[in-house]
């Protein structure tokens, strides 16, 4: 038995409405950073030793040569053409500070396996010089690191992978020396930039400021606003930066609807206008069912038995149903379940409303 279902959009009339959101106030802290709170990212490169065969394999020349330079450093003389390398994997380290850390901070690190080793699970990073994008080093990785995936091997050949057991953390085992440096213009003047860069909420986070502390905030562009240090604050810039970033205000965001069809997931944001439609959705089922049927001749006829196959074809369709959509999201979202759309249904609807210049918002489809 073969079913195939169509489904059908019949008409879209529109007319406008607005689909209302109720604004809700943020912290300036929650949407935007200031001058030196951005991150600043560490890498290295290392081994990592331990491993129970899961290594990378002699063919990972790179493995081998940092081994044997190891072994070296610490003055252990042998056949390094012997060195096998299968319980050591080559790794890299990577990491993301804040630009005002000082030396003697202590945080983690990601570690990741760059040859062919199974896993690294169960394994000890060896000391890993950290580098910024200076190529200044700023610090030292050390210490045993932690998998979330599993690598098993049974019988037979046959082995189980769980997650990705080439990826790791090192919990805390990243050791600054060095101060990472902060990235402040001058005493008397603080940055702020938006984490989402958008004119209209620039102006608003202005207009708070100035509204608290007189006129000592400016909008440089979208992203940037420039806020002077008032007299009484020199010497207490902290509090000052501490008392901005409490202050409420409403952001504005641009229309969206998001949609993602591989899993049939529908977001609706904030200010989207939708113009009233009209909104006719019915199912055409269409079911071929083939059945055979046997052909038996007549006995010494010196006829063949022969099977002939008898296909039938039913074609049902139910009704039409025309929903007005006029008012709020609340409707949209009755509307559409009252007619029983899926997801994926309320995805063609909503590229049909974009294509129809109903649905005033950007559509991204994921």
């Amino acid at each position: 038995m073969k079913s195939l279902l169509l489904s059908t959009l019949i008409a879209l009339c529109l007319v406008a409405f607005n689909i209302s959101f109720a604004s809700a106030e943020t912290r300036i802290k929650d949407i935007c950073y200031t001058d030196g709170t951005n991150s600043f990212q560490l890498v290295g490169y290392g081994l990592v030793v331990g491993l129970n065969g899961t290594g990378d394999s002699d063919k990972i020349q790179s493995t081998i040569n940092s081994f044997a330079n190891m072994l070296k450093r610490f003055g252990v003389n042998f056949d390094y053409s012997q060195l096998k390398a299968k319980n050591v994997a080559a790794v890299m380290v990577t990491s993301n500070v804040s630009t005002q850390s000082i030396a003697g901070e202590r945080t983690d690190a990601v570690v990741s396996s760059i040859g062919d080793a199974s896993s690294i699970a169960g394994g000890t990073l060896l000391m890993t010089p950290m580098f910024g994008p200076d190529g200044v080093q700023y610090g030292f990785a050390q210490g045993p690191i932690s998998v979330g995936g599993a690598y098993s091997v049974g019988g037979g050949g046959t082995r189980t992978v769980k997650n990705f057991p080439t990826v790791a953390n090192l919990n805390n085992g990243l050791v600054l020396i060095k101060d990472i440096p902060a990235m402040f213009r001058s005493t008397n003047e603080v940055r702020f930039f938006l984490r989402k860069a958008d004119y209209t909420t620039a102006e608003r986070i202005v207009k708070a400021i100035n509204s608290s502390y007189g006129d000592i905030a400016k909008a440089v562009d979208a992203k940037t606003v420039e806020v002077s240090i008032p007299s009484e604050f020199a010497n207490n810039s902290v509090a000052f930066i501490s008392s901005i970033e409490q202050l409420p205000i409403n952001p504005d965001n641009k229309a969206t609807v998001v949609v993602n069809e591989r899993t049939g997931t529908v977001v609706i944001g904030a200010n989207v206008t939708l113009k009233s439609a009209v909104i006719a959705h019915g199912n055409l089922t269409v079911q071929i069912k083939t059945t055979p049927t046997v052909s038996q001749p007549n006995p010494l006829s010196g006829g063949v038995t022969t099977t002939t196959p008898n296909t039938q074809v039913t074609t049902t369709e139910s009704a039409g149903s025309l929903v007005l959509v006029n008012g709020t999201v609340d409707d949209l979202v009755k509307a559409l379940n009252s007619i029983g759309a899926t997801p994926r249904d309320i995805i063609a609807i909503l590229q049909a409303l974009k294509e129809a210049g109903s649905l005033e918002a950007d559509l991204i489809v994921m």
